[in-house]
């Protein structure tokens, strides 16, 4: 296969894979997946709540769900070097610059849905059905109450020189800070954004390291004075015990930036039907059921994120962090800056 858009870091190791061994088990199973009551879905979601999703849905419909869950990157290249004989129907992950990047690939078909049309916002859904979004997250700013007086409230004030030695954040070429740089090139533009990115990095208390909890542990353990981070990873710690973080929250102050002008930076966990789907119809009525009432508060609920239903009520450690207003940038504009975000990143020297 030849590659000619851009794949980023995260998604630039070997797609080649022992394709001949592979693909004739890959056929094998796919035979075995055209069913009139199967579909075959590849997740790299593993929530308790998920359970009750799936059989919640297989009790509704007699739709029997078999599951492959892995790290997303890996379901992508699994997916991709199965080719023709996947038995994959449907595939759930997370951030809509992921879903471009395997929609880049041509994994997704269009889905012809007017309930999904009608409930889902339009700039949380592919424009062309390839891709849908069933839950938000935002991305949003942290501090330590003690030592910050006043928070930057906006992710512009970031990069603001009063900050230096305090920001903490995950490394450039992570999915999440990539799709936050896409936002801002697109609504600030690209020389104000590189900007942004070097007063960020010039801000920093150490290097990046870590995922969105390390970032709130160096705020609990006082090396960080601020962090970016989505917000289920901290609602997860008021939900859980998590490590060298839960029990420590108190001091952590929320800031949900941009609150007067576009709104907080948000992001989605998301699934499209996949292109050489066996069970087709299947996998319609199963993205159709994800966005009904029920299914929208176990699927949000699993990792403490937002229902993009109208009407689903969020659990209730969400609702703690507090109202925002979001902004309704379409998020396919995520995958398509992602190849600048990085390039922008790379020339501050933003690791």
């Amino acid at each position: 296969m030849t590659l000619s858009f851009y794949l980023p870091k995260w998604l630039k190791y070997s797609i080649s894979i022992a394709f001949t061994t592979f693909i004739t088990l890959s056929g094998i199973y796919a035979q075995q997946a055209k069913s009139s009551s199967e579909i075959n879905l590849y997740s790299s979601r593993h929530y308790d709540t998920d359970k009750r999703l799936y059989s919640d849905f297989e009790n509704k419909t007699g739709i029997k769900i078999r599951r492959i869950e892995d790290k997303a990157d890996a379901l992508i290249n699994r997916i991709t070097a199965e080719g023709d004989n996947s038995p994959a129907d449907i595939l759930i992950t997370v951030d809509a610059g992921r879903l471009w990047a395997a929609d880049q690939l041509g994994l997704f078909q269009p889905t012809h849905s007017k309930l999904l049309n009608s409930v889902i916002p339009r700039n949380l859904r592919h424009p062309d059905g390839h891709w849908f979004g069933f839950s938000t997250r935002a991305r949003v700013i942290f501090y330590d109450k003690k030592r910050i007086g006043d928070p930057p409230r906006s992710y512009l004030a970031l990069a603001d020189t009063k900050y230096k030695g305090l920001v903490c954040t995950r490394s450039s070429s992570n999915i999440y800070m990539l799709s936050l740089m896409s936002n801002i090139i697109e609504r600030l533009g690209e020389e104000a954004a590189k900007d942004w990115a070097a007063g960020v990095w010039n801000n920093r208390a150490r290097y990046p390291e870590g995922g969105d909890t390390d970032q709130l542990r160096g705020i609990a353990s006082g090396q960080c004075g601020i962090a970016i981070a989505n917000t289920y990873y901290f609602a997860r710690a008021l939900r859980k015990k998590v490590r060298n973080l839960s029990g420590k929250t108190n001091n952590i102050g929320i800031i949900f930036p941009n609150q007067n002008s576009t709104g907080t930076h948000i992001n989605i966990s998301g699934a499209g039907i996949l292109t050489k789907s066996p069970n087709r119809a299947n996998a319609i009525k199963f993205l159709e059921y994800l966005a009904s009432k029920k299914a929208q508060t176990y699927f949000a609920a699993g990792n403490d994120e937002y229902p993009v239903l109208k009407g689903a009520a969020p659990n209730t450690n969400i609702v703690k962090l507090g109202a925002f207003k979001s902004d309704n940038l379409d998020l396919t504009i995520y995958g398509k800056n992602q190849a600048l975000a990085q390039r922008l990143y790379d020339e501050v020297g933003y690791r």
